[in-house]
């Protein structure tokens, strides 16, 4: 069979898989911070060229339609659709949503069926795999709660608007949310206080404390453009508190940011209690854990006595990109979809 590549385009990343007869062979994410120019997705495609040069089909989900860059969803998907049929094939495959695959041009017709139903192509890879689940996806920016019975994904929302209101998607993220947004409080040598929010910090310095965050995950800036050392995370959080680092000890650092780090999963965890209440699960219905944040929604999930299965293990994915097919699930999910259809 040939071999086919798969693309997320997101506003931040560009993530890319490759599979050959029904197997994941290799994943790869690439910083683009879209919202800065569409030149940075034309680079984040160059960089990845040479993985898939050896692609003989192409398939694509997207985000990063929503990004500032665009006026509006629509004029963002045609934008991006130019570019992926320009950059690598005309007569690629779009994913989109419930309508499945369409032609570049059968996108461009319906755009709103292109935006953000990524997660609706990672919902549908599971349903091939387990007849009932609970998908939840943390990445960098958001985690997408999505519940599968009856071999079908059963999303209650499929625009972005609706799964805010139904509980099935958190604006919560495991490197680039600012800490003032997970909470506006959190205790300090025992003491709760207000925060100063100002964007001091991101949940990447949170998870760099705690030592909770992988090696090649957190691909942007920090928020005062200095380096991610333990120091210099310490030093952003500090600020959060109205402090300096070396107001406390590494110690009381530790805590604090474990502090925040439960406030965030506390909301996830209010999120997937809202979808199990709504969906239809038979009992002790396993969780799939996808994204960077997959070990997070394997403790939150452990926690409440459920199995957990990594999306990579459902992607027949090869050893050595095992992991990064977790971290990529929904570039991974199109191109195995695309290779059946």
């Amino acid at each position: 069979m040939a071999i086919t590549a798969g693309y997320d385009v997101g506003g931040a990343h560009l993530k890319v898989a490759l599979a050959e007869d029904g197997r994941t062979i290799s994943v790869t994410q690439i910083a683009c911070p879209l919202w800065r120019g569409l030149d940075r997705l034309d680079a984040a495609l160059a960089e990845a060229a040479p993985l898939t040069a050896r692609a003989n089909r192409h398939a694509a989900t997207m985000t990063g339609e929503l990004c500032e860059l665009f006026p509006d969803r629509r004029s963002g998907v045609a934008a991006i659709l130019d570019r992926l049929a320009a950059l690598l094939a005309p007569e690629m495959m779009i994913w989109m949503g419930p309508r499945g695959f369409g032609s570049i041009e059968e996108a461009r017709a319906d755009p709103m069926s292109v935006a953000s139903t990524n997660f609706l192509a990672s919902a549908a890879l599971v349903a091939r795999r387990m007849p009932a689940a609970l998908l939840i996806d943390m990445g960098s920016t958001t985690t997408d709660i999505v519940a599968v019975a009856g071999a079908q994904p059963q999303p209650r929302g499929i625009t972005d608007a609706e799964r805010l209101a139904t509980g099935e998607l958190v604006y919560t993220g495991l490197t680039r949310t600012d800490v003032s947004v997970v909470t506006q409080r959190a205790k300090f040598q025992g003491r709760e206080q207000r925060f100063a929010a100002g964007g001091f910090a991101s949940m990447a310095d949170v998870r760099r404390i705690l030592g909770e965050l992988p090696d090649g995950v957190d691909q942007h800036g920090t928020a005062d453009g200095r380096g991610k050392s333990v120091e210099e995370s310490v030093a952003r959080v500090a600020r959060c508190f109205g402090r300096d680092a070396i107001d406390a000890s590494i110690d009381d650092w530790r805590a604090a940011a474990r502090a925040i780090a439960d406030k965030q999963m506390t909301e996830v965890r209010a999120a997937v209690e809202e979808v199990l209440a709504a969906a239809s699960l038979p009992a002790g219905t396993p969780v799939v854990a996808a994204g960077i944040g997959a070990p997070q929604i394997e403790a939150l999930t452990q926690a409440h006595g459920r199995e957990t299965v990594w999306f990579g293990a459902l992607a027949n994915a090869a050893p050595d990109c095992e992991e990064w097919a977790t971290r990529c699930a929904p570039a991974v999910a199109v191109v195995l979809l695309a290779q059946d259809a």
